[in-house]
């Protein structure tokens, strides 16, 4: 259900802005999305697991804040984003 930290220092690497890069609003929302399709696959399998699901709506939301946020500073790096990452919009 969660990445494991091997994964996660992969996709910080993948999507980093510069060396070192742990916090810039495509890293977080590129973790957010591996949070994400992880949850998403638990509940194929765990239908009624209604306390994952409150927080799977959360991080969405989150997750739509900081596109929300990149969209307004800069929509080419947006559109960067959710083309490399698959997203719908």
């Amino acid at each position: 259900m969660t990445i494991t930290p091997e994964r996660k220092q992969s996709v910080m690497a993948e999507f980093a802005t510069a060396a070192g890069d742990t916090g810039s609003p495509e890293v977080q929302v590129a973790v957010l999305s591996e949070r994400i399709n992880n949850l998403t696959g638990h509940f194929k399998t765990h239908v009624k697991d209604n306390h994952s699901r409150r927080g799977l709506i959360r991080l969405v939301f989150q997750r739509r804040r900081l596109l929300d946020y990149v969209k307004a500073v800069d929509g080419k790096r947006y559109e960067a984003l959710i083309s490399r990452l698959g997203l719908r919009r």
